[in-house]
């Protein structure tokens, strides 16, 4: 019997599982601005996982990237519902870097 499919099955719902609290404290704590760093933090993961040879590590890792991509596509939306009184609001949230320059961006959305 081979159990690799069930294995990375589990192993891609943890990491989503994951992603969630990664989307809801990542705002709370660093805002919706930090959405290209996250985005390229996914991109770059997916990047790498096209050179790694080992089988179950390259699925990991581009799941993972798939994920961070997927959570900063959230990021702003949770914004709103923390806006909405949903989640709780902290008004002490760390800048990114390049603040300025983001704001001017749109924020993505799937």
């Amino acid at each position: 019997m081979n159990f690799f499919g069930l294995t990375i099955g589990i192993i891609t719902l943890l990491i989503i599982g994951l992603g969630f609290p990664l989307v809801i404290r990542g705002e709370r704590y660093l805002g919706y601005l930090w959405w290209p760093y996250m985005m390229g933090i996914g991109f770059t993961s997916i990047f790498a996982s096209l050179f790694i040879s080992i089988n179950w590590l390259s699925v990991v890792i581009g799941v993972l990237g798939a994920t961070f991509v997927w959570g900063s596509t959230e990021l702003k939306e949770q914004a709103v519902r923390t806006e909405l009184g949903w989640f709780l609001f902290n008004s002490d949230k760390i800048k990114p870097p390049f603040e300025n320059i983001i704001k001017k961006w749109r924020a993505p959305h799937l």
